[in-house]
């Protein structure tokens, strides 16, 4: 063989490889993505049966391209290319969106249990004085007679009831009236008010069913159940998770395919590697 030949082999085959390698990076991305989408499953079946619990939704967006040749550039006939050509490299996730569709209500008959029947949020004293958020309606009263969360913190702005509370009522806008034995006229306790966001998608989750205010979420609106944009309660009520069994299922296995894929496309593009190194 002519040296001019071999020099030639040489640089086709170094390019080649460049190819393989940057299929291998790609398909690493595409794994890499599935990868998240796959453990953002995995966290929606964990909490299905988790009180007011939202769902995750991986998004992922593809990654820069290469630009070979440009769409309506002149080609060596003195024509224009039609369409161009664009080597992509990869995909990557660019964000995991909850979805505040409402869940179904869960009838409980604790006189406590609350559930927000559309948009909104009941606010969280936390015991740093900070406000947080949450969809979990299942409150109960602690030995002070003060309305709390299953961790104990208290509801906002502050409930507490009298002593010997025979019953509770709690009207759709959030007023909430104790009846007392013996009394005659119930005690007004106050009005739960529900937080709205102009994102609620911005909102941060920070475990235990609780959100906290972001840039991205924006200030919380307090506003009235049931006016505005703001929900309506139901009392004796929890809200059940928006998960669906049957569509994370199906997404996961959409997610196993994909990810199997990629993975054999890193197969083949190793084994090509190897062919060239050899011809080298």
């Amino acid at each position: 063989m002519s040296k001019l030949f071999l020099m030639m082999l040489s640089l086709a085959t170094m390019s080649e490889a460049q190819a393989m390698l940057k299929a291998l990076h790609t398909a690493a991305s595409g794994m890499s993505a599935q990868e998240t989408n796959v453990n953002t499953i995995s966290n929606n079946i964990a909490n299905v049966n988790t009180t007011g619990f939202k769902r995750g939704r991986t998004e992922i967006d593809d990654l820069t391209y290469e630009t070979i040749q440009e769409a309506g550039a002149r080609s060596s006939s003195s024509t224009n290319y039609n369409v161009g050509t664009q080597v992509g490299s990869g995909a990557r996730v660019s964000a995991v969106r909850k979805e505040f569709t409402n869940g179904s209500p869960q009838i409980t008959n604790n006189p406590f249990d609350l559930m927000i029947n559309g948009d909104g949020f009941f606010g969280v004293i936390m015991p740093n004085g900070e406000l947080k958020f949450t969809r979990d309606g299942s409150f109960n009263v602690d030995a002070q007679g003060t309305m709390v969360t299953k961790q104990g913190y208290k509801i906002y702005p502050g409930f507490s009831f009298p002593p010997n509370t025979s019953s509770v009522s709690i009207s759709e806008d959030g007023k909430m009236q104790a009846f007392t034995k013996g009394g005659a006229e119930p005690t007004e306790v106050g009005q739960v008010p529900i937080f709205t966001f102009v994102n609620p998608v911005g909102l941060k989750s920070t475990g235990m069913n609780l959100y906290q205010i972001s840039l991205s979420s924006g200030q919380p609106v307090q506003g009235i159940a049931g006016m505005d944009n703001a929900g309506s309660i139901m009392q004796g009520a929890i809200e059940t998770s928006n998960v669906s069994p049957m569509t994370e299922m199906t997404d996961l296995i959409r997610a196993q395919r994909a990810y199997e894929m990629n993975s054999k496309v890193m197969g083949v593009a190793d084994q090509m590697m190897q062919t060239i190194n050899n011809i080298r």
